[in-house]
């Protein structure tokens, strides 16, 4: 009997990793099967059971997954602003991501064909500190109903306004739920009940998915935690320790994945600042934990994406002069690892391309989690060009680089696309350059992320053992 089973079912590949005296001991990757996913649990478990040389039974068995792309949100509230710092706390650990902030500062046509045209799994209905603005939030009810988005609505925004839209809501045939005001006072942003409600969504749509009751049925505490939030666990772990030892100070997480590019940051140093200073809006991003994800941008699913972000002929440049021929070429290879994600670079050029590609995707998805120097007077903000704005990662000391491409790459590898993105940083907040990059090369962050909660010493432990 092991101590751990950790089960991450993701787009591309479900990995498992068997766990004994805080080492990882055993660890097996298949292509995940989307057609039934518990298929390719059930071959990764012969696989792990063959390595290990016994059956893989363990203690606990502890599972997240990213396998359903994550419930599609969109948050509605009063000002646009406070209301995307909101929804992106809310996000950040629930299994949502976010694909629109509409508010009441948008025409209400407007946000009606919004939500017709995204449809989302989700949406964030929030507005008003409690007693405070009514009409928005009200507004905002009709405008869900008239759109029939069909979505389940979190009703999170001023408590005494909150009867008149839910019976809007009811009225319409809306599915929702209610809960705290996630903004009851002007320096309070209390989004753990919303996160909360929002992650019960998330294992009930995904426990749809054909197969992944076998994955549930396996679990000790019947919890999937969405894997992007076992990451940032296992970031937050490392980075302030598990309380007998020291962490690593402020880091970056980057999790280069085959659907989807992941940054995470935290800052320890935050954790004492007052509510005033850590603010309500985007702008300050001054909160300990940070995550962003960027979902057109991956090594296999969204390899088009990274084409359509970077631009394939800016992209070869990089490598030197290229050709017609060789754009046609990058085109053909993308459009092949997206139809075919379990495959692999099959010559030099073909390896080239992949590393062109992820260096594109890590650098543009690290801009996008930084701040920036502002570039224009903004008198409602109180900035004047060259004023920072947004996430400062000036002083992050540590990067950790995740995923299957940095995995099997060569140990300069990571290195080198990481100093090539700080090295172009342009205004934006980042680095000069990395204290230190470490490699997961054993996948087990999310697993420590999965363990942080229960056994943090254990974790802590692991990661030591296993980051390099």
């Amino acid at each position: 009997m092991f101590d751990y089973l950790a089960i991450d079912v993701g787009s591309t590949y479900t990995k498992l990793r068997l766990i004994d005296g805080a080492t990882a001991v055993a660890a097996a990757e298949v292509p995940t099967d989307l057609e039934d996913v518990g298929r390719g649990i059930r071959r990764g478990l012969e696989a792990l059971g063959a390595q290990a040389g016994a059956a893989p039974e363990a203690a606990q068995t502890l599972a997240s997954s990213s396998a359903a792309g994550g419930l599609r949100m969109v948050a509605m509230g009063y000002m646009a602003r406070v209301t995307a710092k909101a929804a992106m706390e809310v996000a950040m650990n629930s299994g949502a991501k976010i694909l629109e902030v509409i508010s009441s500062e948008d025409p209400l046509d407007f946000r009606v064909q919004i939500l017709k045209e995204i449809r989302p799994d989700v949406v964030l209905l929030a507005g008003g500190t409690d007693f405070g603005d009514e009409d928005s939030l009200l507004e905002n009810a009709q405008a869900i109903v008239q759109s029939g988005a069909g979505a389940m609505v979190v009703l999170a925004g001023n408590e005494a306004a909150q009867p008149r839209a839910a019976d809007i809501l009811r009225q319409g045939g809306v599915r929702f739920v209610r809960t705290q005001n996630i903004l009851p006072t002007i320096h309070d942003l209390c989004v753990d009940k919303a996160r909360a409600l929002i992650h019960r969504e998330f294992i009930r749509q995904i426990v749809k998915a054909k197969g992944l009751q076998t994955l549930t049925d396996m679990l000790t505490d019947d919890r999937v935690v969405p894997t992007p939030g076992a990451v940032l666990l296992g970031a937050e772990l490392l980075a302030k320790g598990d309380g007998l030892r020291e962490g690593l100070g402020p880091l970056l997480v980057v999790d280069l994945g085959g659907a989807t590019t992941d940054v995470h940051s935290v800052v320890p140093a935050y954790e004492g600042l007052p509510k005033e200073e850590v603010g309500l809006i985007v702008a300050s991003a001054r909160q300990v934990s940070y995550r962003t994800v960027e979902g057109n941008l991956g090594m296999r699913v969204s390899a088009g994406g990274i084409l359509m972000a970077a631009g394939a002929r800016q992209l070869l440049r990089r490598a030197g002069p290229g050709d017609a021929a060789m754009e046609e070429r990058l085109h053909a290879y993308c459009a092949r690892v997206e139809a075919e994600t379990a495959s692999l670079p099959e010559n030099e050029e073909e390896r080239l391309f992949d590393r062109l590609l992820a260096q594109a995707a890590v650098e543009i998805a690290l801009k996008r989690h930084a701040g920036h120097f502002t570039d224009r007077a903004d008198p409602v903000m109180g900035t004047i060009p060259g004023t920072p704005t947004g996430r400062d990662l000036r002083g992050i000391g540590t990067v950790v680089l995740v995923g299957g491409f940095f995995a099997h790459s060569g140990p300069a590898e990571g290195g080198h696309i990481i100093e090539s993105a700080f090295s172009r940083r342009g205004i934006s907040l980042l680095p000069e350059r990395a204290g230190r990059i470490l490699v997961d090369r054993g996948y087990v962050l999310y697993a420590a992320g999965l363990l942080a909660q229960k056994a943090p010493e254990y974790a802590f432990s692991l990661l030591e053992k296993s980051l390099s």
